[in-house]
Formats: C-alpha cells, sequence, structure tokens
C-alpha cells in the first residue's frame, strides 16, 4: 500500500455537517446540474501546500490543484497574508476611483508578457476573459466570425459555449452563430501522428479551409488553448499555432491565447503555454491558478487593440477588487521566489518518465502527454485499436481517491488521467502519485 510523504501539520477539528447532511443540502438547496466526483462524494474541509483534508482528518495529496487552479499551494501563508492586509484596508472599490492595487497588479502582470502584450483587463473568471477577448477582436477587425478547435473548452458562459466544442460541456446556445470548429491537431487520434514532420503545417491547414468554407472568407479571430487542458491535456504538433496564426491573421482575424490552464509557469519550460510554440498572440486570457483560488482572471492585450474597447464605457463591479488583486501580486512574487517554474520543469520530466515506465508495465495507457506539471495519461483497451478505455479511467479515478491521491479525468471519451497538481510538489509526492496510479491500475 503506497503512503503519503510526512507531513508537519495537523489540520484543525471539524465539527460541521456530515457529509451526508451536506449532500441532502446541496440536492435541496443547489442546482442539480452541480456535479460532484466520486461515487461516494468526497468532503474537503481544508488544504494546506499540495495536500487536502477531509472531515475525519484524513489527508489527500491533490493532483488536480483544485482543477489547475492552486498554484502555488492551498492557503500559502504569503498569498494568505496579502488577502488579510488587504481585508483590513478596503475590500473593495470599484474601477471608477484610483486604487494602487490594480495598476501596480496590472504592471507586474504586464512586465511578465512578450512583446506589446502590456495592457490588462481584469474580470472575475475565465468565462469572462474569454468573452472580453472575443468582444474585444470583434470590435477591433470589425468581422464577426470566430475559430475555434474541435475538443476545446474555453468556459460556461453562452458565448464561450459556444466556442467550446467538448459536447460533455456544451449546451444548445445562440451564441453558436459566427464560431466555426476547426480539426483538432492530436497527434495520438489524428491522421497526422508524431512520426509526421509536417503534422502541424497539416492540421493548420485545416484553420485555412474553415475560413474558406465555413466562414465569410474574414474572421475576428482565431481561440486556442496552448495545450488542451479538459480535452485531455492534449498537446499541439511544433509548428502548429505558428501556421494557424498565419491562416488567421490572412482572414483579418487576430490570435487569441487561452492560457487558463497552462500559464503562469505550469509548462515548465516557459511561463506562458504559447511560447512553447513559439508565437505572439493578439491577446491573451487568463484564469484559475492567475489568482491561487481566488475569482480573478485577465485579458492581456496590445494598447492598439485595447483602443477598440474605448469607443463605448465596458464596465466591471469586481474585476481588479483590492482583495483579488493583492493576492494575484502576492502569487507573481510566490512563484518567483519559490522558484515554482524550474519545479514544474524538474518534477514535470519525473512525473512523465514515470508514467512512460508504467506503459511499459500496464497495456492500458495508451499515451503519456504534456508538459510541466500539466499532464494527461490516456487509456486504451487496445493500443492497436486505440478504443478508449473509459470504464477502466472511472475505475483508476476512482482506486486513486481510495489510495489518497486526487486526480481529474477529462477527454472526448473521459478515459484520461489529468495530472496537473499544485506547483509547490516534491519529489516524494511525485513518487507517491506513480506508485498509487500503478497500484490502481494493476487492479483493473
Amino acid at each position: 500500500m503506497s503512503t503519503l510523504p510526512p507531513f508537519d501539520y495537523s489540520p484543525m477539528p471539524y465539527e460541521g455537517p456530515t457529509p451526508d447532511e451536506v449532500l441532502a443540502l446541496r440536492k435541496e438547496f443547489l442546482n442539480p446540474a452541480i456535479f460532484h466526483y466520486y461515487k461516494k462524494p468526497l468532503m474537503i474541509v481544508e488544504g494546506k501546500g499540495q495536500y487536502l483534508f477531509d472531515e475525519t482528518g484524513r489527508r489527500y495529496l491533490d493532483g488536480f490543484g483544485g482543477i489547475v487552479t492552486v498554484s502555488v499551494g492551498h492557503c500559502h501563508p504569503e498569498v494568505i497574508e496579502a488577502a488579510r492586509v488587504q481585508n483590513e484596508t478596503i475590500q473593495h472599490t470599484t474601477t471608477i476611483y484610483l486604487n494602487p492595487g490594480i495598476a501596480l497588479y496590472a504592471k507586474e502582470l504586464a512586465a511578465k508578457m512578450p512583446g506589446d502584450l502590456k495592457v490588462c483587463y481584469f474580470v472575475n473568471s475565465g468565462s469572462e476573459a474569454n468573452d472580453l477577448a472575443v468582444l474585444m477582436a470583434r470590435a477591433y477587425t470589425g468581422n464577426y466570425d470566430l475559430v475555434a478547435l474541435r475538443n476545446a473548452y474555453h468556459g460556461g458562459s453562452p458565448g464561450t459555449m459556444a466556442l467550446t466544442s467538448h459536447h460533455t460541456w456544451k449546451f444548445n446556445v445562440p451564441h453558436s452563430f459566427g464560431v466555426q470548429h476547426a480539426r483538432m491537431p492530436d497527434l495520438y487520434r489524428g491522421p497526422f501522428g508524431a512520426d509526421d514532420p509536417e503534422a502541424g503545417i497539416k492540421y493548420a491547414a485545416d484553420v485555412a479551409e474553415t475560413i474558406q468554407f465555413a466562414t465569410s472568407g474574414k474572421i475576428a479571430a482565431f481561440i486556442a488553448e496552448s495545450i488542451q487542458g479538459v480535452g485531455g491535456s492534449v498537446v499541439f504538433p511544433d509548428g502548429y499555432l505558428k501556421h494557424a496564426y498565419e491562416h488567421a491573421k490572412a482572414a483579418g482575424g487576430l490570435c487569441i491565447a487561452d492560457e487558463v490552464q497552462a500559464g503562469f509557469g505550469r509548462t515548465g519550460t516557459h511561463y506562458w503555454g504559447f511560447e512553447t510554440q513559439g508565437v505572439m498572440p493578439d491577446i491573451v486570457t487568463m484564469a484559475k491558478g492567475i489568482g491561487n483560488g481566488c475569482p480573478l482572471a485577465a485579458v492581456v492585450t496590445t494598447p492598439e487593440i485595447a483602443r477598440s474597447l474605448a469607443s463605448r464605457i465596458h464596465f466591471n463591479t469586481f474585476g481588479g477588487n483590492p482583495v483579488s488583486c493583492a493576492q494575484g501580486r502576492a502569487v507573481l512574487r510566490v512563484i518567483e521566489k519559490e522558484g515554482l517554474q524550474a519545479n514544474c520543469l524538474e518534477l514535470g520530466a519525473y512525473l512523465t518518465e514515470g508514467f512512460e515506465r508504467l506503459a511499459e508495465k500496464h497495456s492500458l495507457i495508451g499515451q503519456v502527454r504534456g508538459k510541466g506539471l500539466m499532464l494527461g495519461v490516456e487509456l486504451v483497451k487496445d493500443r492497436s485499436t486505440k478504443e478508449p478505455a473509459r470504464d477502466e479511467c472511472a475505475f483508476v479515478f476512482e482506486r486513486c481517491k481510495e489510495l489518497g491521491l486526487l486526480i481529474g479525468k477529462g477527454g472526448l471519451w473521459g478515459n484520461t488521467l489529468r495530472i496537473k497538481p499544485p506547483m509547490c510538489i516534491h519529489r516524494a509526492d511525485a513518487d507517491f502519485l506513480l506508485s498509487v496510479v500503478d497500484e490502481a491500475l494493476g487492479g483493473v
């Protein structure tokens, strides 16, 4: 049986309602669309660093970072202290007044961006950020049509559901008018594999064809995650975004990089996921790990494109509020001070090598992919047919929880284990994670 690494911390005693009582309250008072993981729902009442605790005090390794949201660790003391100080000073003031927090944070965030990406607009979620990016692109170009990717996930608002092509998360929304989806550049399941040096060019050609045959020929934007997150940690072939961006720009469009999951050093090699493809987007959206769990997101673009919004009043009541900005600034500091990007690179490589060794042992593993601490392990019933092992993935997912490891699952068929822990994990945590997945796979 795998054992969690030692951790010198005792959770606070829990005296609240039981999990059954909480579940009953959810069923009575919360919308039934709110789902929960696991056959027997897990109740989390405390977090510290890379670990979570249930109501009994049992500790779990968080291998999913609250859906890639906890970047520097649960309840990081510097982030908590920054929020505490700000809460005791002023909790809320909108952008109709001056406040130093939002201005200083914008300067510090812009300093992390390459090129002319220097103008920030703060909102509350990734959905809002992507909605605003689309609005900005349409206002700037005067065009309406959009091109996104199949298997993409860009948010839960009606507008971002239109961009989303992952069937699990998509309602029949009228905003889908004007949105077209190009082929997913999947080296594992697509027609062009890793053995094709021109795979990136060939997949990008479908963006050009989509523009030519499914739009007016002019587009407002092409939007893509730098690495598909919900879609199963799909990494694009080299050169894909470069050529896709060229096709979009030839059609008058802007290029939007969705960094909601891949940003802030998680890939290890680069601070932003789009940098791994050697491209310069026109607009970048970010959320989740930006604030280590607080409602914070941002759109960063060039001064020229940003001016397109100045023709009307655009306002967000809570976007860039002082408390969220204080947390965002603290996250930037902690990533730098603790060398978390380098940690992602080192432990991401260590985990990747570990999963590849497991693939030699377990034929259920069809592909190991990802960058840094944004990894996916796709499970298949047969490596030759690549039939998705959806039920087996669900078993492994449940078994990992029983053994003390919380991970995610995703992909088009729900057959990919998603490994995206807080960026502060240690080598001993990685060893525990690998041993648990090994044991869970062995029990299928």
